[in-house]
């Protein structure tokens, strides 16, 4: 039966109170006798994966390098999770990929796999023959769908704490479920907490470690990018390096809702727990900005507006259809609490402000949406 991959998809389970390792893990035997899997670059770690996979990824396309890089959620269409060779995956590719599932995979096995254990799938089906895959995991490492296969390479730009009721609420419980993925060769980023160095010196001590080059010199286009974004770099550039490539020559490509201004006044970044706060923050600690933003429930949203309250001059609600998404009025009373000027986004951008549209890849979605409607 070969139905439309996206109508398939949007009929999955997209959450799960519990997870169930065992159904993408059979998957996976059957489907690997069926595919050439490439040099795998497994990306783990809290913040940061999704920057520092692009840059590995684009890094290799332009040395005439065939790299499919899986990540996750997207901002605006679905086809922004599976890039292929410097462009967004096409509606034709998903469709082959999915027809390719569709014939090797019991319906037992379609019908039970959650949305995020199908599109890996997808990714890896649509890889085979390339030269590399980056694999972004979903949510922890070791018993992410992205830890099914075999990786050779494992890269973590950093741990914090997130997803505290499926990973455990301390550093260390995290660090040790992400640690656990690493399969043959791993990389940390810069700056990691005392507690993640621990806790690798007690699991991976038969693993081999790259260290991170903090000497290479980078083109000086690089200069205007955010720390923590140079930071992404610098470990890509690392990985590179490990893999023999150098990447002198090579063009640092704009990375898509990371801290990017699309006009003067409005930078938009996808960020949403305390660790991004932290290095947003940085970046506008000596300004006074408008805050476009909302949080999933799970979140912990209060910390994050005590981070940012220095430098918020008024934050704005943006409304999100989403029951995950706090309720206003629940997000008004904490602003209340914590002397922050707070109201409802309307669509209507000051030029004489300075604008920051964070929370969750929902809150930069539905901003883009609207603007996109209102400037019509």
């Amino acid at each position: 039966m070969k139905n439309n991959f996206l109508e398939f998809l949007n009929n999955k389970t997209m959450y799960y109170d519990k997870i169930d390792y065992s159904i993408i893990e059979k998957s996976w035997n059957i489907i690997s006798s069926h595919i050439k899997l490439p040099y795998v670059i497994h990306i783990v770690g809290t913040n940061g994966k999704g920057s520092t996979g692009r840059y590995i990824a684009s890094f290799l396309y332009q040395l005439n390098k065939t790299v499919l890089h899986y990540s996750s959620p997207h901002v605006l269409e679905f086809n922004e999770r599976i890039w292929i060779n410097n462009k967004n995956s096409t509606d034709e590719q998903l469709q082959k990929g999915h027809e390719q599932l569709q014939e090797i995979l019991s319906n037992e096995y379609l019908n039970k796999l959650t949305y995020f254990e199908y599109t890996t799938l997808i990714g890896l089906v649509i890889s085979s023959g390339l030269d590399y895959i980056v694999l972004e995991a979903g949510l922890g490492g070791e018993f992410d769908a992205t830890n099914v296969v075999k990786n050779n390479l494992s890269v973590i730009p950093s741990i914090g704490l997130d997803h505290i009721e499926f990973l455990g609420n301390t550093i260390e419980l995290i660090a040790t479920t992400k640690l656990k993925s690493c399969d043959e060769s791993f990389i940390l980023g810069l700056n990691m907490p005392i507690e993640v160095q621990d806790v690798k010196n007690k699991i991976l001590n038969n693993k081999k470690e790259i260290l991170v080059n903090k000497n290479f010199k980078l083109p000086k286009s690089v200069n205007k990018l955010p720390i923590y974004l140079k930071n992404n770099l610098i470990l890509a550039v690392s990985v590179l390096d490990y893999l023999s490539y150098s990447c002198e020559e090579l063009e640092t490509p704009e990375l898509f809702a990371r801290c990017q201004k699309i006009e003067n006044n409005i930078t938009i970044d996808v960020g949403h727990n305390l660790l991004a706060a932290n290095v947003i923050y940085e970046e506008f600690k000596t300004k006074s900005i408008i805050l476009i933003y909302n949080s999933y429930k799970d979140k912990d949203y209060i910390s994050v507006l005590k981070k940012l309250k220095p430098i918020i001059k008024e934050l704005q609600i943006i409304k999100i259809n989403d029951d995950r998404i706090l309720k206003e009025e629940l997000l008004f009373n904490v602003c209340s609490k914590l002397n922050i000027p707070c109201k409802t986004y309307n669509n209507i951008i000051k030029k004489d402000n300075e604008y920051l549209v964070f929370g969750s890849f929902k809150v930069v979605e539905e901003f883009l949406k609207l603007r996109i409607n209102y400037k019509k």
